[in-house]
């Protein structure tokens, strides 16, 4: 026990982790404990009001669901697609990548509420732990920060009998799948996810199921963007928030986005998720198709050389570091002129981009046709410009000994 009697603000999911946390932390603390789950995609209705009774029924004096989604965009999902932000050329960083805003909402909360501790549910064993560590940390160094599971090795068995033993609710178990859902994507975790070996089964996949068991006809579709923001589907516009959730449902019966992703955790270690994310890599694909037509050669692999940064960065949980917003700087001023529509085609199990047009296309801009007809050049030009350019080339051969 402590003298310090400020309530305890506690990251909640819903989960076995964060619903042992709320009895334990009252229990072991003396304080009172407000839930905060902060939403950024995934959360409908009927699961916040789930959510909310679970952490009322689970001794919470309060439960706060702060709507975050459009936040999430603006600050984090933008910059993401105005870099193509692929990890290992796969993964959209569905899940993760929003821990820094969830962090930073907690941070106000504990201010609002007067609190002087916030506490989450990470375990010792993954990247959350270390992205919700450095975010709060950065936001506000004064504050607590507990981890009741990780920092006391609870294991899951023990956590289901303490809250058996105190007559509690019980989380909803059997399930062989770990399922993160956010506006980006979803991760899903499972035995096949141990190891290298295996795909999960078709009937663990959440968005794409029966994608090819019971494939969907073939649909063409326009995506439009104004200087790098999506703006409209099929000539309907929306919020880009609105957007990404309608394209979630539209690629995801097609098994857009569908992969599974194998790369190095924070940790140090090789970690395996399968992910599903229709809206993010639909995005992506369209407008990196968008930024070939508009950006320079430049342009492009120089964003393409900070972006893969850009994008540790992230995952790393170090979002709140100045250097990313330097990148995200980069970015912005390169999507002025990244304005247009793409054209695509959705099959199952593949996404085709038919064409993209743009009213600052550099394509239309030149009076020559490539393979066809010179344009702001002459024939004698041409000749004389791959003389130049084959110097360097002559120069290394005749020091090499050739005098021809």
């Amino acid at each position: 026990m402590t003298s310090d009697k400020s309530p305890i603000i506690l990251a909640f999911s819903g989960g076995l982790d964060t619903s042992f946390c709320v009895p334990w932390l009252r229990e072991t603390y003396g304080r009172d404990v407000i839930t905060a789950t902060v939403d950024t995609g995934g959360i409908d209705a009927t699961a916040a009001q789930a959510l909310e009774e679970r952490a009322l029924a689970l001794g919470a004096i309060e439960h706060v669901l702060v709507d975050a989604r459009d936040a999430f965009f603006d600050s984090v999902i933008r910059h993401l697609v105005a870099g193509n932000v692929l990890r290992g050329n796969a993964y959209p960083l569905c899940v993760g990548a929003e821990r820094g805003l969830q962090a930073s909402r907690l941070a106000e909360l504990a201010v609002d509420r007067g609190a002087t501790t916030v506490a989450h549910g990470c375990t010792a064993a993954g990247n959350d732990q270390v992205r919700f560590e450095i975010a709060l940390r950065t936001l506000a160094p004064g504050l607590e920060v507990l981890a009741p599971v990780r920092d006391n090795s609870w294991k899951r068995e023990d956590q289901l009998a303490y809250l058996e033993k105190h007559g509690l609710p019980l989380p909803a178990q059997g399930s062989r799948y770990s399922i993160n859902r956010g506006l980006w994507g979803i991760t899903i975790g499972g035995q096949e996810t141990l190891t290298s070996e295996r795909s999960l089964p078709e009937e663990a996949w959440v968005l794409s199921a029966n994608a090819f068991t019971d494939p969907a006809e073939p649909g063409e579709h326009e995506i439009e963007f104004d200087a790098g923001i999506p703006v409209a589907i099929d000539g309907d516009g929306g919020s880009p928030v609105t957007l990404i959730e309608r394209l979630e449902v539209l690629a995801g019966r097609y098994g857009i986005g569908r992969g599974i992703h194998l790369g190095d955790t924070i940790l140090g270690t090789k970690g395996r998720v399968a992910f599903e994310a229709p809206a993010a890599v639909t995005l992506i694909t369209a407008h990196r198709e968008l930024e070939k037509l508009v950006l320079s050669a430049p342009q492009q692999r120089v964003k393409d050389a900070v972006a893969a940064t850009y994008g540790d960065l992230v995952h790393e949980g170090r979002q709140l570091d100045p250097v990313c917003r330097d990148i995200e700087a980069l970015f912005t001023s390169s999507q002025q002129r990244v304005s247009g529509t793409v054209h695509i085609l959705l099959r199952p199990g593949h996404l085709f981009v038919t064409g993209v047009t743009s009213p600052q296309s550099l394509l239309a801009a030149t009076k020559g046709v490539y393979g066809e007809a010179a344009g702001e050049w002459t024939p004698s030009d041409a000749l004389g410009f791959a003389r130049i350019l084959s110097l360097p080339g002559m120069l290394q051969t005749r020091a090499g000994g050739s005098r021809s």
